[in-house]
């Protein structure tokens, strides 16, 4: 078994508490003040059918913010004859590559650790971000395969936004217009495709976390405002009690799919209607109303904030894989796999054959990864 590391950097953490995740309802108020904590997420590839030559793409955390998310490192071990830790230019997305030769038992372990503490703007008042680039603008404000700013797209966006005079007018109607109108669909596989124009000539408002916050992002760039999804994975309990807002241990099917507004005066702001969807679905006892104070509690603050139980991976959208034959993904959320028969199904993770699990540091080991 061949092993290669890359070595845990040092990160210097702000002083703080290692919070306890509360047993019970509390108010959903994220805020940094919880303080920073530290996780250990770890990808294992069994591929249980190889034929021919395998290779495997999994996704690593290259989304680096000093205020709230931190990388420190990924560890690998595996069989592969070939590893490589690929960086997509255009995204900055990365990924460790591996490939077999036909006849071998494919099997790859990666372990990323990563800092992260809640995230919260306040909106009643400006800061002074740094600006957002040409590039970056440009970036953000234009359509995708799957996420057109024109035609029904732009007309719906135009339609919401009307009458809002500023960004962040502009940027909440958007957000309460997708928490008014659209579901969660319990039968959606995986997190969705995101494909919004479907979703608005079909009237199906429905989906997931990569369809709900794919319309904002779409229409947010059909308004004018640069809006980007952010594609990564849930790694702990909500510390405020919320069932459906959080997971731990194995984390195979927790990949969850948020999104930021660029606001003058606030740079990128976090939000995530498509939470305030799976709490009206799934929080008990099932099926709240919009009106219920569960859903009213996190709507107020989905819009602005995060609680950080979360790891983002990367914010890259119609993602080539290289190596492979010719494929690309419109996102990069859940390990990739390609054998000589073709892609393997990345949304079923016991029949591809991969676990994604993850621990919380605390106590010493959390002070030792900071060392």
């Amino acid at each position: 078994m061949q092993r290669r590391e890359f070595i845990w950097t040092s990160v210097a953490l702000a002083a703080g508490v290692m919070w306890p995740v509360r047993r019970g309802m509390a108010a959903f108020d994220p805020s940094p003040e919880h303080g920073w904590r530290v996780f250990d997420v770890t990808t294992r590839v069994d591929v249980l059918q190889p034929e021919g030559a395998t290779r495997t793409w999994l996704p690593l955390p290259s989304v680096q913010e000093e205020g709230w998310i931190r990388n420190m490192g990924n560890l690998w071990q595996g069989n592969a004859q070939t590893v490589r830790l690929l960086r997509n230019p255009q995204y900055g997305a990365e990924m460790l590559y591996a490939e077999w030769a036909p006849g071998e038992k494919p099997v790859l372990e990666v372990t990323s650790r990563f800092a992260t503490r809640d995230r919260a703007v306040d909106l009643g008042r400006s800061a002074r971000p740094a600006p957002l680039s040409r590039v970056d603008r440009q970036r953000y404000t234009r359509a995708t395969q799957l996420l057109p700013t024109d035609g029904i797209v732009k007309k719906t966006a135009l339609d919401i936004t009307r009458g809002a005079r500023t960004d962040q007018e502009r940027a909440r109607a958007i957000y309460e217009w997708v928490v008014d109108n659209t579901f969660r669909n319990p039968k959606t596989r995986g997190c969705g495709r995101g494909d919004i124009r479907f979703m608005l000539e079909s009237r199906d408002l429905s989906g997931k976390c990569a369809d709900l916050n794919a319309l904002y992002v779409g229409l947010a760039r059909a308004a004018g405002l640069p809006a980007r999804d952010v594609y990564g994975i849930r790694v702990a309990d909500s510390r405020f009690g919320y069932k459906s807002l959080g997971k731990s241990g194995d984390i195979s099917k927790a990949q969850h799919c948020r999104a930021e507004v660029w606001l003058a005066g606030h740079g990128w702001v976090p939000v995530d209607p498509a939470d305030v969807r799976k709490v009206v679905l799934e929080e008990p006892p099932g099926n709240l109303a919009l009106d219920d104070a569960k859903v009213a509690d996190v709507r107020k603050r989905l819009f602005g904030s995060w609680e950080m139980n979360w790891l983002a991976y990367n914010t890259a959208h119609d993602l080539p894989l290289p190596g492979s034959r010719g494929v690309t993904v419109p996102f990069l959320m859940y390990p990739q796999a390609e054998t000589a028969a073709g892609m393997l199904d990345s949304l079923d993770a016991a029949a591809f054959g991969y676990q994604i699990t993850s621990k919380e540091l605390s106590g010493e080991n959390a002070r030792g990864a900071q060392s």
